[in-house]
């Protein structure tokens, strides 16, 4: 990281760096709609009012609040000191921008300690623009070491394609 001198971590890089003419032909994307933010803010107890002003409409539908945005991205928060073994959900969907059918096969650049699972692990879309939804789920120590921050990637494959999302974890009260 040129700012502070140390290693760039994915909090810095996100999904890494772009190649612009790969970038035209993203093979995966995650689509989020504005009823996906505004069930994102709702789920982070903004109000109304701050609501409004961020999407500059004054119909704002918080009867589905979700912290599970359709991002590509993963951050799971365990709390530090915690004796039972718990497990973090995630949902995305995925839409297939390449040129028709293909399938992707997914890999995960584990995390230490942790069992990272993504279901289903491949991915047949019969053609452009169809949707497929998967689950990853991560799950953590007994034990986990406050203030830790720990990283991970799933990656998913085709013949032409690689999308790669960083995945997170850390306690709810980490420093960057």
């Amino acid at each position: 990281d040129i700012g502070t001198g140390n290693k760039a971590t994915p909090l810095a890089l996100g999904a890494g760096h772009v190649n612009p003419n790969r970038a035209l032909d993203p093979g995966l994307v995650y689509d989020v709609g504005v009823q996906d933010y505004v069930n994102f803010l709702c789920a982070l107890n903004f109000t109304q009012k701050i609501i409004t002003a961020i999407t500059r409409s004054s119909v704002n539908d918080c009867s589905k609040p979700s912290l599970d945005l359709n991002y590509p991205s993963f951050i799971a928060f365990f709390n530090a000191g915690n004796s039972s073994k718990t497990t973090q959900h995630f949902h995305r969907t995925v839409t297939n921008v390449g040129e028709g059918q293909t399938a992707y096969v997914a890999s995960i650049t584990p995390i230490k300690r942790f069992r990272i699972n993504v279901i289903p692990n491949k991915l047949v879309f019969k053609k452009k623009n169809q949707k497929i939804s998967y689950r990853l789920s991560i799950d953590g120590p007994r034990m986990i070491q406050k203030n830790k921050v720990s990283f991970g990637y799933l990656t998913w494959k085709d013949e032409k394609h690689v999308v790669r999302s960083p995945i997170v974890v850390t306690t709810p009260s980490f420093n960057l």
